[in-house]
């Protein structure tokens, strides 16, 4: 199949030819039929999978390039969870609108506001925003919402891993009734489903999930170390094999900032990028990155489906990710379009269990390695591929005196209870047992 029986209009397709867009992705060829068409949409879809232009060349299809909309005005409302992603998916647009005339505007957080809000009051086709900066502009009463034809949630499972239900849900509200409605996730979990219930009516569901889980050309390994040897084992994986390019995630920005410096006093270059770093500089680490001028880059996880990179060799898991999919989102930033690419792991015993969730949720054991001289001290078990992680327990739970973690108690129907017992009053007259606690003696 190719892009032009799908039904995109003939500018459109005159773009994304000269991109060197020949056939649709799997997910292209699902979804763009259902939003020309006009209905709403779930689609389930990795990153890497070509889902912006899944949106994004039907959108531009339907809007009438010769409409000009109004001052304050959008046509279509994108909702992103990070700037990056905002950044990403408004400069594909850019490249898709090149002969329909189609204006477009990214705002997001962490810069000046003005100069988004001065642009957006002129009107805008179409808005890609991140929720919180999109209320902002609400509150400034810089955009109204009564002419919105489409409102497409991407990464919707980011949004709500990021803690954006309640802002979603205030945009939501804003919004007129009469609108298609776009839903992208990696992952179609219940918190999704539940949102996507409220948000959209009557949908259409796709979903290429399985042939993302598989990934068959990511060459999948993990290293087994000491927690306290990850570092050097890094600095050495660098330097024996002479990486070009890694991206390196991270948990905290502490943890990368640190790394950095670690790998600085044995000579090698690297980058942190996170949520702590300004955003101007935050662009312009990935723009070095982007163009290999920057080889290494230490990220935490807020970069994990915001960064899109061609050709990237190698995804570096540092620390390892919870829950399991975000080791799937990860991965993904490499082996993209037909490339090979490359995902370590450096895991420790304290690691296992984070181990166990994510082969079990790939449906197979990652291959094992050991590196000479970084053999580690306190070994990592065999994994178990049904692992199911135990529900923690409610804090209002007592403690059972048993310490072993695998072990939990249940008491069985007819079970009988022992109680404590009864604290017994002293006599009247009698002598207190030691000092009085909270009440001074003339206070009795």
């Amino acid at each position: 199949m190719s892009f032009s029986t799908l039904g995109l209009s003939d500018p459109i397709q005159q773009a994304i030819a000269e991109m060197g867009y020949d056939a649709p992705t799997p997910i292209q060829e699902q979804a763009i039929p259902v939003v020309l068409n006009g209905r709403n949409l779930i689609a389930g879809a990795q990153t890497g999978t070509g889902k912006t232009a899944s949106f994004a060349l039907p959108i531009l299809s339907m809007l009438d390039s010769q409409q000009k909309v109004r001052g304050k005005r959008i046509r279509a409302l994108i909702l992103t969870p990070t700037r990056e992603l905002a950044v990403q998916v408004e400069k594909n647009i850019q490249q898709y609108s090149k002969y329909s005339n189609h204006s477009s505007l990214a705002i997001y957080g962490g810069v000046d506001s003005a100069a988004q809000k001065k642009r957006l009051i002129q009107g805008v086709d179409i808005l890609v925003a991140t929720p919180g900066r999109l209320l902002d502009m609400c509150t400034q009463k810089a955009i109204h919402f009564d002419e919105l034809e489409v409102l497409v949630l991407d990464e919707a499972d980011r949004m709500l891993d990021m803690g954006f239900i309640e802002d979603i849900n205030k945009i939501i509200e804003r919004l007129p009734l009469d609108r298609q409605n776009l839903l992208f996730s990696a992952t179609l979990s219940k918190q999704v489903r539940a949102l996507a219930k409220t948000a959209i009516a009557n949908p259409v569901e796709v979903s290429v999930l399985a042939d993302a889980n598989a990934a068959p050309k990511i060459d999948q390994w993990l290293v087994t170390v000491d927690k306290d040897q990850k570092s050097a084992l890094l600095s050495h994986l660098i330097k024996e094999n002479d990486w070009q390019q890694a991206l390196i995630f991270i948990e905290t920005k502490h943890g990368a900032a640190k790394l950095v410096s670690q790998l600085e006093k044995r000579g090698i270059v690297a980058e942190a990028f996170h949520s702590g770093r300004s955003q101007a500089i935050r662009e312009q680490v990935l723009q070095d990155f982007k163009s290999g001028e920057l080889k290494l880059l230490v990220s935490t996880g807020v970069a994990a489906r915001g960064i899109d990179i061609d050709n990237l060799e190698r995804v570096v898991n540092y620390d390892l990710p919870y829950p399991a999919d975000e080791y799937v989102h990860r991965i993904g930033r490499t082996g993209r379009a037909g490339a090979s690419g490359e995902a370590i792991s450096l895991v420790s015993k304290d690691n296992f269990k984070n181990l166990c969730m994510i082969e079990s949720r790939l449906g197979h054991l990652i291959t094992r390695k050991v590196i000479e001289g970084f053999e580690p001290r306190k070994e990592v078990p065999i994994s178990i591929l049904n692992y199911v992680p135990k529900n923690k327990p409610k804090p209002s739970a007592k403690k059972s005196n048993d310490k072993s973690p695998e072990v939990k108690l249940e008491r069985g129907a007819g079970a009988k209870r022992r109680n404590p017992a009864p604290k017994r009053r002293p006599r009247r007259g009698a002598k207190p047992q030691g000092k009085p606690q909270g009440r001074s003696q003339a206070s009795e």
